[in-house]
């Protein structure tokens, strides 16, 4: 019998739900393109610490979940560089779901510009957003293309 699981530390968790914030922020702004000082701050005043359904979500570290959505967006066209270069010959970036695009865009941005987080915990991480909108194989797609741009930019 295996010793249960310890509950990850509150930084850890705040840190998770920034990740998921900022994917979800992010498609917000590729669907209504709006500029992202007016995203973040629809997301600090009525997004976190949100209740729903009589549960406080926990909130989220607000300066992680600012700095991955305003990296993403200044560094849109490095991020989408190295996601097109990995994916497979014939596909383009806009050919994958909204979704898709913010899990690995904002991975990637991670991956270039945060050398404060392990890549395995960026992967990781990534990983559980996109199990929380796919299924396996695109969780599996995630983490094979978030393992090769980790290759291409922290060699």
């Amino acid at each position: 019998m295996s010793a249960p699981k310890k509950p990850a530390p509150k930084r850890s968790r705040a840190r998770s739900v920034a990740r998921l914030n900022a994917v979800q922020a992010l498609y917000q702004q590729e669907m209504e393109g709006l500029a992202t000082p007016l995203l973040l701050n629809e997301f600090h005043r009525h997004r976190f610490g949100e209740t729903i359904d009589e549960n406080t979500l926990v909130d989220a570290e607000m300066d992680f979940f600012d700095d991955i959505v305003r990296g993403v967006t200044a560094r849109a066209e490095e991020i989408d560089g190295k996601i097109t270069a990995r994916l497979a010959d014939g596909w383009k970036l806009d050919r994958l779901d909204r979704a898709m695009r913010a899990i690995l865009r904002a991975g990637t941005y991670e991956l270039i510009a945060r050398p404060d987080v392990t890549v395995g915990t960026v992967i990781d991480e990534y990983l559980d957003v996109a199990h929380a909108f796919f299924g396996e194989k695109d969780v599996k797609f995630v983490n094979g293309l978030l393992d090769k741009v980790a290759g291409d930019v922290r060699a």
